[in-house]
């Protein structure tokens, strides 16, 4: 039983991550390599304050969304000057950066990191990990449906019109700038959150935790399971979070088997598994509307 909560939790908050990586990759057409560092600066205030403070669970959560939309506040204002390819490399960059600064001062517990982290505590009960399971599923909803909100809204179809052309779009008079910033710092927050969760779920947080490979991982899971939609962003998660689980007896081949996936994918189904126009999605449009039809 704990196996499987562990599990669930872990695919809850990894879902999360990529449900707000694809705000930014597939509403906006942002090329983000830097969510790892986001989800990472979430994690390390929430242990620092919950660790060295003694600070309240709520507490930290919030802190953790506040100080991670910052950060996204800042990558938002890179995506300003820079575009596509270069944007992309300096996010990318900022997980070389973000990794060397908890690794180098001591008020991020430096190499070693930070233990110790204690269960959260809500309204004087202690969560395990049934609780953490609850608020994960939980978070994983609110960000589903701000994600749902942002997509249906005005403020979605400017963002949609961004990553069609957003020379265009900032020709006919949309507001780019503070759309695009604005997408960031939300796609942030909810990071910052997950962020929070992971370290309580985990006791411990270490820089080699939200490095290079887990930003590429994130990406790779919105790519595969579908990129602007929703349900690619969690089927891509979860089922990234369960090869490793179900190839454990190649476990030191876990990201060779994760990029053979990724090629194949691209390749021959470049919409994703389950996305916008992919083979499944058109075959299930087609079976309502049949459905439809005789009814």
């Amino acid at each position: 039983m704990s196996y499987l909560l562990v599990l669930l939790i872990t695919m809850a908050i990894l879902s999360t991550v990529t449900v707000s990586l694809n705000m930014v990759v597939g509403y906006t057409g942002q090329p983000n390599l830097g969510q790892s560092a986001v989800f990472g600066i979430g994690a390390y205030f929430a242990a620092v304050f919950a660790t060295s403070y003694s600070m309240p669970f709520w507490f930290c959560f919030l802190a953790a969304g506040l100080v991670a939309g910052i950060a996204g506040a800042l990558i938002g204002a890179i995506s300003l000057r820079l575009h596509q390819d270069f944007f992309a490399i300096t996010t990318l960059g900022l997980n070389f950066i973000v990794v060397a600064i908890f690794q180098t001062l001591p008020f991020f517990g430096g190499a070693t990191g930070l233990y110790g982290i204690p269960l959260p505590t809500i309204a004087g009960y202690e969560l395990d990990y049934p609780g953490l399971a609850v608020c994960s599923l939980l978070l994983l909803l609110c960000t589903v449906g701000v994600s749902l909100l942002v997509n249906r809204s005005w403020f979605g179809g400017i963002l949609q019109a961004v990553r069609e052309d957003e020379t265009l779009a900032a020709s006919l008079g949309a507001p780019v700038a503070r759309y695009k910033s604005t997408i960031f710092v939300i796609s942030s927050i909810f990071a910052g959150f997950a962020g929070c969760l992971y370290a309580y779920f985990l006791s411990t947080v270490s820089p080699q935790t939200f490095g290079f490979n887990d930003s590429v991982l994130f990406l790779a899971m919105l790519l595969i399971g579908g990129s602007a939609t929703i349900r690619g962003a969690i089927f891509g998660a979860v089922l990234l979070t369960l090869i490793p689980e179900l190839f454990r007896f190649a476990s030191e081949y876990r990201m060779l088997i994760f990029g053979a996936v990724l090629v194949l994918v691209l390749r021959f189904h470049p919409q994703g598994i389950i996305g916008e126009d992919s083979l499944i999605a058109r075959w299930t449009a087609n079976v309502f509307v049949g459905k439809r039809a005789r009814s």
